[in-house]
């Protein structure tokens, strides 16, 4: 019986309340297929609309009927200052997002912050391992620097700019850095006079993406896929071959990121010179401690100095790579973190949203509920 009149006050109130909505349709001079449209846009049915929602459509019902009606330049002024564009109607409701909408853009803002958290942990992960060989590989190339000194004003006709990049991306700037370092290299060269060569040998699908956009030409060589294997001093040795054997120079720039920690990394230029170079500044006496030694033994001096600038190359071009290496994983994972800060920043922004929505939901319908047995206390 409770049920019977439950049911019964419920169609009592919707008749009300459609007799109240078509008699408000009269008054504002809105046809019943207009009025039609807008309840197909609402949220709730027409025969239920509330009338909160009528008056939010009411402030849209006079311009639609000025649309519908006549195609004069001041109907067309009017749309046009409400932001609504020539020959659209905007649905209704359009300035509250749905809750469904809400609740898939959270779901995407969910998975993207469980992405960059494993990316986090694998960079951190894989850094670890890298450090150790870095910190290693610094006593290999140092000697060099007391034998045969660091130069990289060096006055040489043709110039070598190896730019060391990385071949993923979403490390922060360190493949930004080396690409201007080089280009500023390049620039310096080219002002030092007409009869000065410079050209680059990009190691990274990164540096080669950006150096190809506005270098193209200068780029002499290019190495990619250097890290899909752990770095090793066999890989810096084949690259310091295949460089010295396709390419003439008096001398190399290498270009790459110095670990120092976590969150920050060196821009470094490592100057390496060719034989001939190293024979010249011998005599000139502009080495380091090299002119203190004597040569002892069959091979000539030629001999050691191409032996000396061949092992040289290797060993910096090694620990460069590893410096790099430890630069870009340092550089991922704070920009990982950085992602993950960020996404439960907007989830927390998403979340209040979808509640407030929720909520205003909510309070809507019992309002119709209550005005529905309003309604029906009223008539009896």
């Amino acid at each position: 019986m409770s049920s019977r009149r439950s049911a019964h006050a419920l169609s009592s109130g919707a008749q009300v309340a459609t007799e109240e909505n078509r008699r408000s349709d009269q008054r504002l001079g809105v046809g019943p297929e207009v009025a039609g449209h807008l309840c197909e846009n609402c949220i709730l049915p027409s025969g239920m609309a509330s009338g909160s929602a009528r008056r939010g459509g009411a402030r849209l019902a006079n311009l639609l009927h000025g649309y519908l009606n006549s195609s004069s330049t001041a109907t067309s002024a009017s749309w046009s200052q409400t932001g609504i564009a020539a020959r659209e109607i905007a649905p209704f409701g359009a300035r509250m997002a749905s809750n469904q909408i809400v609740r898939n853009r959270m779901k995407s803002v969910r998975s993207i912050q469980k992405i960059t958290k494993a990316m986090k942990m694998v960079a951190a992960s894989k850094l670890r391992g890298v450090q150790s060989k870095t910190e290693d590989s610094r006593g290999l190339w140092q000697p060099f620097t007391a034998l045969l000194g660091d130069s990289p004003g060096v006055d040489a006709k043709k110039k070598i700019i190896v730019t060391i990049s990385s071949d993923k991306g979403l490390c922060g700037g360190i493949n930004s850095t080396s690409v201007k370092f080089s280009k500023a290299l390049m620039r310096l060269t080219a002002a030092s006079g007409p009869d000065k060569q410079a050209s680059y040998v990009v190691i990274g699908e990164k540096g080669k993406a950006q150096l190809q956009r506005d270098s193209k030409k200068n780029i002499r060589m290019f190495v990619t896929e250097t890290q899909k294997l752990p770095i090793n001093f066999s890989l810096a040795c084949a690259l310091a071959d295949e460089i010295m054997q396709k390419v003439e120079f008096d001398a190399i720039h290498l270009v790459y990121n110095k670990f120092q920690s976590v969150v920050s990394f060196l821009p470094t230029v490592a100057t390496i010179l060719s034989p001939e170079t190293l024979a010249a500044g011998s005599e000139e006496g502009k080495l380091g401690e090299l002119d203190s030694y004597e040569f002892e033994g069959s091979e000539t001096r030629a001999a050691v100095l191409q032996n000396l600038s061949e092992f040289q190359l290797a060993s910096v071009l090694y620990n460069a790579l590893l410096e790099n290496s430890c630069s870009e994983m340092g550089a991922r994972m704070s920009a990982m973190d950085n992602s993950a800060k960020n996404a439960s920043d907007m989830l927390e922004k998403l979340t209040l949203s979808y509640n407030r929505s929720r909520q205003a939901q909510i309070t809507t319908e019992l309002i119709e509920i209550i005005s529905g047995a309003a309604a029906l206390e009223a008539s009896s």
